[in-house]
C-alpha cells in the first residue's frame, strides 16, 4: 500500500483526483502536515515547510505503482536537479484534524524560491479549493 498526503488538485472533489486517485484509493482521511500554502496563479497550489498547517487528505492507495503516475503530475523526477523539478517528493508527517500522529505518507513540496518565481500568494487558512 502506499499513503500520500495530498492539498490540491489531487483531493476528493478536485479535478485530477477522479483520473489519478478515484478507483486506486482504498481509504482517504481528513488530515494535515506542518507547512505553508500557496496559491499560485497557475490554477493549483504549492506547500513549503513551514510551522503552519496545510489541511488536506490522507489518501492510501491500492499498490505503489501509483506514485509513478502522480510524480508525472507533478513534474518530479528523482534522477534530475532538483531545481530543475517543479515540486520534490518526500515523506511528510501527518496528522489527523484532531491531532493525533497518523506517521509518515509521501507528498509534494515546493521550493520557496519557485513560489516566489510563480508568484505564490499566501494562504492562512491552510486550504486550497478551486472552488472557491
Amino acid at each position: 500500500m502506499l499513503k500520500v498526503f495530498v492539498y490540491g488538485t489531487l483531493k476528493p472533489g478536485e479535478r485530477n483526483y477522479p483520473y489519478y486517485c478515484g478507483s486506486q484509493v482504498i481509504d482517504r482521511l481528513e488530515a494535515y502536515t506542518p507547512g505553508y500554502l500557496y496559491a499560485l496563479s497557475l490554477g493549483y497550489p504549492a506547500l513549503t515547510p513551514g510551522a503552519g498547517k496545510v489541511r488536506g487528505f490522507l489518501l492510501t492507495f491500492v499498490s505503489t505503482a501509483a506514485l509513478n503516475r502522480l510524480d508525472q503530475l507533478e513534474d518530479y523526477h528523482p534522477q534530475r536537479d532538483r531545481h530543475q523539478n517543479e515540486y520534490q517528493r518526500q515523506l511528510l508527517t501527518v496528522y489527523a484534524t484532531s491531532g493525533r500522529p497518523l506517521g509518515e505518507a509521501w507528498g509534494y513540496l515546493m521550493l520557496p524560491e519557485k513560489v516566489r518565481e510563480l508568484g505564490g500568494v499566501f494562504l492562512p487558512s491552510g486550504w486550497w479549493t478551486e472552488n472557491r
